[in-house]
């Protein structure tokens, strides 16, 4: 049992959970806009949401403590260097345009992670884009929403129109929603500078905010110009299923309930266009 808990640990604590996610709902993108499964364009996804969350969230571990690095964190960096190289490997098979675009929100991750930011513009030390109030949250909705929608249709050559706009919208509320439990989990921790929603509003309020984002982000399937049974009946699904994590979620939660369960949903939603289609 404590072997499997260890692996479920490492699973969690390296990306790989979270890469799926992304991973999921890239393709996702791709059946609902009927295009072939793209394995360049889902295994970099994969590779990069490795190795860009790995990089935001042990840089700091490991640029202060290289030398005394726990051996799980050490495996970490091996696996994320693994990573990497497989990343770059599928990133030269993407169209020249998408790796151009793609060079702007690397720029943001490295941003996220490397304090760049000068000390005079707030109150307290120098701050990377990950500490400024308010702002974690919605960066992390954007680059969502570009790598799981416009990511994969620039590079199969699907020009910007009307439902991907409202799909990129439906992915950035998504995301802002399973990011909501997240909040609340972390509220016992979180430095109040962060300004996060929880921390602005309460967590009734919060979860108000996730019910109504949720109706939102359903209601938008039928602002779409091509729509069918399956997609319609799939979002209904999710997005009930996630209303449950956003009322039940409080601050005393498990350890995996946000870090597995919550993002284990874009896989759920995922497996139910599957069966669906």
């Amino acid at each position: 049992m404590d072997v499997l808990k260890r692996i479920l640990n490492f699973y969690i604590n390296s990306s790989i959970h979270v890469a799926l996610a992304v991973y999921a709902l890239t393709w996702l993108t791709l059946i609902q806009f009927e295009l072939d499964y793209d394995k360049n364009v889902l295994y970099f996804v994969f590779f990069a949401t490795i190795t860009g969350y790995n990089f935001v969230k042990y840089f700091g571990v490991a640029k202060f403590h290289h030398r005394s690095l726990a051996s799980w964190l050490k495996v970490i960096q091996i696996f994320s260097f693994v990573a990497f190289i497989a990343m770059c490997y599928y990133a030269f098979q993407l169209q020249f345009n998408t790796l151009i675009v793609l060079s702007i929100f690397g720029l943001i991750t490295f941003l996220y992670a490397i304090p760049l930011v000068p000390m005079k513009y707030f109150r307290d030390s120098q701050k990377n884009l990950r500490q400024i109030g308010g702002l974690k949250i919605y960066v992390i909705s954007l680059v969502w929403m570009y790598t799981t929608v416009f990511l994969p249709l620039m590079d199969n050559g699907i020009d910007l129109n009307e439902d991907v706009v409202v799909t990129g919208l439906q992915r950035f509320i998504f995301v802002i929603v399973l990011m909501l439990p997240f909040e609340i989990r972390d509220l016992n921790y979180d430095s109040l500078k962060l300004a996060t929603i929880p921390q602005k509003i309460g967590i009734k309020k919060t979860k108000i905010i996730g019910v109504f984002l949720l109706m939102v982000f359903f209601l938008l399937d039928y602002f779409k110009d091509k729509l069918d049974g399956y997609t319609i009946v799939s979002t209904l699904i999710i997005t009930f299923i996630t209303l449950l994590f956003i009322v039940f979620s409080n601050k005393s939660q498990s350890k995996y309930y946000s870090a597995f369960w919550v993002e284990s949903l874009p896989i759920v939603w995922l497996i139910i266009l599957l069966m669906l289609s």
